[in-house]
């Protein structure tokens, strides 16, 4: 009778050479920008050996490592040469590059962090893998200090402004967990707060009536990697009287600075945010 534990035997023989024997993993390929930044500004950099091919930050990532994936597909062949002793990916959406890296052999970690707590978890989660804990506690507390000096700084200020965050162009949508908590945090009110624990893009479609009917004050867009077009937003049908357009307060935010969960949101993205919320204050 074949028991679990001989089908586990079976199943897990690796399909290339070193699966997750060493601790910590001396060769890491990150499918995400932010575990890239991550490890970078925890020192961490040379056990990178592979990235996904939206990485940016810091600059020096795209002359220094290889990519290997998009956001959705990857080359797992390419990967699996690499021979990684561990890959990191992020959520469902990458739950099949997961699987087939699984398949063969490779050791596989998925974050699936969505709002401002579970990106701090992350970086220590991803610290703790790496063997730096105190080096991630340290950027943890940091970054946390940073976030709550902002945070006090808004709630001095008399008035707050109505925020509409816009993910996408066609349909609407609007911001994930962490831009919204962000947008609150710098002290504007998001419009459509209800959706912000929605974690699949496609259940925070919002219609052009519904924007008109929250009233904007400003209007922050990030196209996922498109270059906004604040001619078109302005050119909506019914949308002139809307206080965001009817004194051109539409703001593009670059999408590696807002739209991934990690170190990068937590500061030149709310920085971003801070800026079109409060034009004339120093972040």
């Amino acid at each position: 009778m074949e028991t679990d534990a001989c089908r586990r035997d079976k199943s897990s023989f690796p399909r290339h050479s070193d699966a997750m024997r060493n601790f910590p993993p001396e060769r890491i390929v990150c499918l995400t920008e932010e575990t890239v930044e991550t490890l970078y500004l925890l020192g961490e950099q040379d056990r990178i050996v592979g990235v996904s091919g939206y990485a940016v930050r810091p600059p020096q990532v795209r002359r220094e490592k290889p990519r290997v994936s998009a956001f959705i597909s990857a080359d797992v062949p390419k990967i699996l040469a690499l021979q990684p002793d561990l890959v990191l990916c992020f959520s469902d959406l990458q739950a099949e590059i997961a699987a087939e890296l699984i398949r063969a052999g490779v050791a596989v970690h998925v974050f699936n962090q969505r709002d401002i707590a579970g990106i701090l978890a992350m970086i220590s989660t991803l610290g703790g893998l790496v063997n730096t804990q105190s080096r991630a506690d340290v950027l943890v507390n940091t970054l946390s200090e940073r976030l709550s000096g902002i945070k006090n700084a808004a709630e001095q200020r008399q008035v707050r402004p109505r925020v509409y965050f816009e993910e996408w162009d066609d349909p609407l949508i609007t911001g994930i967990g962490w831009v919204s908590e962000l947008i609150e945090l710098a002290g504007g009110i998001d419009v459509f707060p209800e959706l912000r624990s929605q974690k699949a893009a496609k259940d925070r479609i919002v219609s052009p009536d519904d924007v008109r009917a929250a009233m904007p004050d400003i209007i922050l867009a990030s196209w996922c990697g498109k270059k906004v077009v604040p001619v078109k937003i302005r050119q909506r049908p019914g949308w002139s009287d809307i206080p965001a357009v009817r004194d051109n307060r539409i703001v593009e935010i670059k999408s590696p600075l807002i739209l991934q969960p990690g170190p990068a949101a937590l500061t030149d993205g709310l920085d971003a945010i801070v800026t079109a919320l409060w034009p004339d204050s120093e972040v």
